[in-house]
């Protein structure tokens, strides 16, 4: 019986043609171009860091790299040191196929995939020449082929080794089949079917879904972390024979630490050596003084000690000392018994007891009086507590964990808090950074905040803008975490539904920000970033309406200008609006250089 074939419907073929691309389909004046992303690379001299949009990138030597490349080679082996190489270039490529797609989620599938190579040759590791590619994403089709030259990863290989039998490109190779396999949602794999340390005179990838490879073992062999960090642990690490035959099936017994710790958020090296700390002390008894600015976390990591620490099925109890009274400190840590004074007329608890096996966590611990402080410092030697009014004495099990913004050392020397008490916190501690010290963690914690709001408020928000990313890396942050909080909150509020939080959005609390960067133009020179500015950030949101008729005439004659309509304004406003106040793209629409529109936009006080 013959087999009727499938019919698609309407909206299914135009699904499938909206996803199925070619090279022939790459628009050059579309999003994201070579100056798009030129302008996400930012270099910031005031802080010593370079920003490829929200990501912490590194400008080295190739030959470092080479050093660094014929190291591992020396220590690790061939078979090795290619696999884990393979493997960061597949991590690094993801990431900038994430960032494409999140930066620009409009673009035509073409000109995104294309961004691949064109951010592989910004970054300085090749020059690659397209030769042809074809995908349908929502078939999960694929095929590309490219001429890479230039490679610097053979430039360095060539001069160590010499020309051999086999390709070198393998963190480039790595790159390749990262992006186009965050691209398409399924593995990629490249393979270098010429290259230059084989006697090529040019390298040529061909890309392929790893299942229409005939055999793409060999290749994924190299993709698979066993393939070295396992094999080169065991040849150093004495390994014994396994006697339980369930024991991999048995759940780490931190693994539940594990989750707990990962709910702080960073990967700044101050950051990780304060969350190290707090992970070595947390299986012990010991109690903790956390040291650091306002609005650093304190807290969040207080009970993150606590719920990693044995005592996490217990109370956590925290006390903020700066609110309560010197007359009824007494009474909230020890408690009361009944008629102890006028209107005690039942006996209470205090925090010491309501913390009973768990954690009391002591935020502001500065601020208690001295006569606290002599109370607190006997209830921490003897381990017992007496209530206020009461006759016995209570023996409690409690971790006391304290917190404090001002320099306890100096504030003994000046006699505003006791010597014995501040060593007996003192056992073990751990400092907390500045938000303007971890910088690294700003867009780690800016997409943990959009994600927590949007969901809170309701609201549909796609991201930031890249000026607004700039403002946030370059903000001082007096009032660190909590105030990036507040910022991102308000942003969320005050922006359009669909629409990503610009600076405007963000600062308009009289913050005063500055944005002290430099991109690469399109002749590769250094040049002030776009949107750089050095006013204080209570001016720069300020959108007044657009003048009248009459106004704009005479604002315009006053500044020797042409007069400016409102209906000329208005379109610019719209213009922007609707490109989601993408400079570049909206001075393309408006047949406008981006330096006419950006001079013009901000003359009528639009950005």
């Amino acid at each position: 019986m013959k087999r009727t074939p499938s019919r698609l419907s309407l909206t299914e073929l135009q699904r499938h043609a909206a996803m199925a691309r070619t090279s022939a389909d790459i628009d050059e004046g579309a999003q994201p171009t070579l100056r798009d992303l030129t302008e996400s690379l930012v270099f910031s001299p005031g802080d010593g860091r370079i920003w490829l949009n929200d990501q912490r990138m590194l400008l080295w030597r190739a030959s470092t790299f080479g050093a660094f490349r014929n190291e591992l080679i020396a220590s690790m082996g061939h078979e090795h040191a290619r696999s884990l190489l393979t493997r960061v270039g597949y991590s690094a490529g993801a990431r900038d196929a994430e960032l494409v797609l999140r930066k620009w989620p409009d673009s035509d599938p073409a000109n995104a995939f294309h961004a691949g190579p064109r951010m592989h040759k910004l970054e300085g590791i090749v020059r690659p020449e397209t030769i042809k590619f074809e995908f349908d994403i929502a078939r999960g089709d694929f095929f590309a082929e490219y001429l890479w030259h230039d490679s610097s990863e053979d430039d360095e290989h060539i001069a160590a080794f010499g020309i051999g039998a086999e390709p070198a490109c393998w963190m480039q190779i790595g790159y390749a089949s990262g992006y186009a396999s965050a691209f398409m949602g399924k593995m990629i794999i490249y393979r270098e079917v010429a290259c230059r340390s084989s006697g090529a005179d040019v390298c040529r990838i061909v890309g392929r879904p790893a299942d229409h490879w005939d055999d793409p073992e060999q290749d994924l062999r190299y993709f698979v972390p066993d393939t070295s960090a396992m094999q080169i642990r065991q040849s150093f690490v004495a390994t014994t024979p396994r006697t339980d035959r369930h024991a991999r099936h048995t759940p780490a017994p931190h693994a539940a630490s594990d989750a707990a710790s990962s709910q702080l958020v960073g990967i700044s090296s101050s950051f990780s050596a304060a969350r190290h700390l707090c992970e070595r002390v947390a299986s012990t008894q010991a109690t903790v003084l956390f040291t650091g600015p306002s609005g650093a976390g304190k807290e969040r990591f207080a009970q993150t000690l606590h719920a990693i620490s044995p005592r996490a099925n217990a109370p956590f109890i925290a006390v903020n000392c700066a609110a309560i009274p010197d007359t009824l400190i007494e009474s909230e840590l020890f408690g009361v018994e009944k008629g102890a004074f006028t209107g005690a007329l039942v006996s209470r608890p205090g925090r010491f007891e309501r913390a009973q096996g768990g954690t009391l966590f002591l935020d502001e611990i500065a601020q208690l009086s001295f006569v606290a402080q002599g109370k607190l410092l006997r209830a921490l030697q003897e381990r017992r507590i007496e209530r206020v009014g009461g006759t016995r004495e209570i023996e409690v099990d409690v971790r006391v964990v304290a917190a404090t913004n001002r320099d306890l050392r100096h504030e003994v020397e000046a006699g505003r808090f006791r010597e014995d008490l501040f060593f007996r916190l003192n056992v073990f501690p751990i400092v907390l950074p500045p938000l303007k010290e971890r910088r690294d963690d700003i867009p780690l914690l800016m997409d943990v905040f959009l994600r927590r709001y949007t969901e809170q408020h309701g609201r549909a928000v796609p991201g930031f803008t890249l000026h607004a990313v700039q403002a946030l890396l370059q903000y001082d942050f007096p009032g660190n975490i909590r105030e990036l909080q507040n910022l991102v909150e308000r942003g969320v509020i005050m922006v359009s539904p669909g629409e990503p939080i610009d600076v405007h959005h963000m600062f308009r609390g009289g913050e005063a920000h500055q944005i002290s960067m430099l991109s690469v133009n399109e002749g590769g020179r250094l040049v002030q970033a776009a949107g750089a500015a050095s006013v204080p950030a209570h001016e720069a949101p300020v959108r007044k309406p657009p003048p009248s008729r009459d106004g704009a005439h005479a604002a315009a004659h006053a500044n020797g200008a042409a007069p400016v309509s409102a209906k000329e304004i208005a379109t610019y406003r719209n213009a922007l609006t609707a490109n989601r106040y993408n400079v570049a793209e909206t001075a393309r629409q408006l047949g406008l250089t981006r330096a006419q529109l950006a001079y013009r936009l901000k003359r009528h006080g639009l950005i």
